[in-house]
């Protein structure tokens, strides 16, 4: 494996990190901003990475994602993943806040995303496309930078989609109890066991090409837009 393959590697395992891991922190953090402590007696508000690893969300569907093209004869594929749920007692918030602090909870992680998106899309703009003739730390830099930002884009945007489990279908389920919509929260409850067979659908069938390829593109052009 040539040092450059290396380098590409470890910047999009790097950036994975941070997206994933600084997504779980920032929902356990607005629940705690709300009166909520579950996180953080868990010690789950740290950014120690080993804390927050989920074996099928942080290793097995990375690792699938990235190398499974490779193997097939195709380039690399794109890392997605996520980090083991930060545990929320949001009946403590709903308490405290009511149902428009459960959605802020919920969203925390996208806005995340999205926000380090932009930081990162401001940062790509600013380096200039690295050479052969420049040294290993400003190519990772700027490997790392540009991955930070297709991760945290992908991430925002397959959050928002209402899979069980995941964040948009927790909007859906605090929006339809907020306006006592019961029957549509109840649905989600009740399907929630369904939630990653809907990610492998998504993940592995065209759908994940308009559900998530088209939107990720047209964010990315957007940020990118000089």
């Amino acid at each position: 494996m040539e040092s450059i393959d290396l380098l590409k590697i470890l910047a999009a395992v790097l950036a994975l990190a941070v997206a994933i891991i600084g997504h779980e922190i920032m929902h356990g953090w607005v629940a705690y901003m709300y009166g909520d402590t579950t996180a953080k007696n868990a010690g789950r508000l740290s950014i120690n990475p080993l804390i927050h690893v989920d074996l099928v969300g942080t290793i097995i569907v990375p690792a699938t994602m990235y190398f499974l093209p490779m193997l097939l004869g195709g380039e690399s594929g794109f890392l997605f993943g996520w980090a083991k749920p930060v545990p929320i007692n949001m009946g403590t918030v709903i308490r405290k806040g009511g149902y428009n602090a459960a959605i802020q909870v919920d969203l925390a992680g996208i806005v995340y995303n999205f926000t380090m998106a932009v930081f990162a899309s401001i940062a790509i703009v600013a380096m200039s496309q690295p050479t052969s003739g420049d040294g290993l730390v400003y190519i990772f830099a700027y490997i790392f930078v540009f991955q930070l930002l297709i991760i945290n884009v992908v991430l925002g945007v397959f959050n928002l989609l209402p899979i069980p489990q995941f964040d948009g279908a927790n909007v859906v389920i605090h929006l339809a109890l907020k306006h006592k919509i019961n029957a549509l929260a109840e649905f989600f409850y009740k399907n929630e066991r369904y939630g990653i067979i809907v990610v492998l659908v998504v993940l592995m069938t065209p759908l994940k090409d308009y559900l998530l390829l088209l939107p990720v593109q047209t964010i990315l052009a957007l940020l990118l837009k000089s």
